[in-house]
């Protein structure tokens, strides 16, 4: 089916994907992306605008200011889920009780390590002291506040049969919400839907909460991955605007989001509830207020992600759009889809742009034209409006 013409697609509650945003606060942990308690407001601002159904503001632990920005943002932020993470200690669920009981929908996001590599490394502890901390943590949390995600730290790494222990016991403790992160994006997509897939099988109590993923870049399969998760029954992904985090990032909101949307009739009804219009501006607004620049070649928001040169390519585009795009640039808040003139652009995109211009070039003059702007391109690699003008001014003067 071509990008232009979709079928509307029937909508149940079960098949809806939660969108889980962690720009704020794992966006955030990526070295050199630090924000200012304003600049994190605007962005959650942005956020609540693109309809995201929760909206990870921070960690309120960790500091006097992320408890602060995490506090302003439940307090005015209406709309979403707002939630705070903390690892499983009681200091650290208080604190995040203490900053997001202001929302209008609070959340509690507790989370501490499962694999054995982090059991055994980093805590020095058992299988069962880490399941016994997971569960009295979350119960502590789930007396505060009714809505409560735990996380296992390093899922991807876990032995499944002691991470369905895991999951079982914080279920049954008031968890509604259990993330299983890929933590240092290690796994597989197939791999990692084997993982979901056995937790929606093994775990007894499962239709007690909903299953997120959270997968991580290292690899270059985080969305990928959380879409294999979706695929083996999870409902909720955590994600970031353009892809920022730890080390190599996160699952890109804008490709796990329009994945779904370009592919409906794969998905058999998966949908979320994003307001992808607002993805180009938020995409910007993230970039700037970071300083982190989005690859040129980045899907979905990159500059180039609808741009065309070739020659071949745009004068299939100029024929019909969806010869080499699968998604109109307004679904993501852009006007229209650019044709960059260089040394590989042909006649046609070269013609069309002139018209564009109101410039026009008599049949006669193309091939001079045409050579001339061929010239030009191979000196300066790009020809942009005002250089097509100067060269229709000589034409026209020696004609």
């Amino acid at each position: 089916m071509s990008a232009e013409h979709r079928a509307p697609q029937s909508k149940s509650p079960d098949n809806k994907v939660y969108i889980f945003d962690t720009t704020l606060r794992d966006g955030e942990q990526c070295p050199g992306a630090s924000l200012r308690n304003h600049e994190k407001l605007l962005i959650a601002r942005k956020l609540a605008a693109l309809n995201v159904d929760i909206i990870e503001a921070g960690f309120p632990f960790s500091s006097p200011g992320d408890f602060e920005s995490v506090k302003q943002i439940a307090t005015e932020i209406q709309g979403p889920t707002i939630c705070g993470l903390s690892r499983a200690t009681p200091q650290d669920i208080e604190a995040t009780w203490d900053a997001v009981r202001y929302a209008q929908k609070p959340r509690i996001h507790t989370f501490i390590g499962t694999s054995d590599i982090h059991i055994q490394a980093k805590f020095k502890k058992t299988r069962q002291e880490i399941l016994n901390i997971a569960r009295d943590m979350v119960a502590l949390a789930a007396s505060k506040c009714p809505d409560v995600e735990f996380s296992a730290e390093d899922a991807g790494r876990t032995d499944p049969f002691y991470l369905y222990k895991v999951i079982e016991a914080v279920i049954d403790a008031g968890a509604r919400t259990v993330n299983i992160p890929d933590t240092v994006g290690y796994t597989i997509p197939d791999e990692f839907g084997r993982l979901i897939k056995g937790i929606m099988t093994n775990v007894p109590n499962i239709d007690k909460a909903i299953i997120s993923v959270h997968c991580h870049n290292d690899l270059g399969l985080a969305t990928a991955n959380s879409i294999a998760g979706i695929q083996n029954g999870a409902r909720q992904v955590e994600c970031t605007i353009n892809g920022i985090g730890e080390r190599a990032g996160n699952a890109a909101m804008e490709e796990v989001v329009m994945a779904l949307k370009v592919r409906p009739e794969y998905f058999e009804g998966i949908y979320t509830d994003i307001e992808s219009v607002h993805f180009a501006e938020a995409s910007k607004m993230v970039s700037e207020l970071t300083s982190m620049p989005v690859q040129y070649n980045k899907a979905i928001v990159g500059r180039n992600a609808f741009a065309h040169e070739s020659g071949i390519h745009q004068d299939g585009f100029l024929k019909g759009r969806s010869t080499y795009e699968i998604m109109m640039p307004e679904w993501i808040g852009l006007s229209e889809s650019y044709l960059p003139l260089g040394p590989r652009s042909g006649r046609a995109a070269v013609k069309a742009r002139l018209e564009k211009l109101g410039l026009v070039v008599q049949d006669a003059q193309m091939p001079q034209f045409f050579e001339q702007f061929k010239q030009l391109a191979d000196e300066q690699k790009r020809v942009e409006d005002d250089d097509l003008k100067r060269l229709y001014e000589q034409i026209l003067a020696s004609a």
